[in-house]
């Protein structure tokens, strides 16, 4: 993943999203997910997703995405 934890914790903190100290990437972009009104599947898909404009697409798919 190329975002920080750093980062992701501050983008949490922008959605009022609640951060935990066990918070890992993967739980965090997940609430975000949430927050933005959209699944917490990150890194959930087998080779397919349906979600063209997640921010976490990529990052989750892979660049071919």
């Amino acid at each position: 993943m190329a975002v920080k934890i750093s980062e992701l914790r501050k983008m949490a903190k922008k959605l009022n999203v609640r951060i935990e100290k066990s918070d890992t990437k993967t739980s965090l972009i997940r609430k975000i997910q949430l927050a933005e009104g959209n699944f917490d599947c990150f890194g959930r898909a087998q080779g397919y997703c349906d979600q063209n404009a997640c921010t976490w697409r990529e990052d989750c798919l892979g660049p071919k995405a």
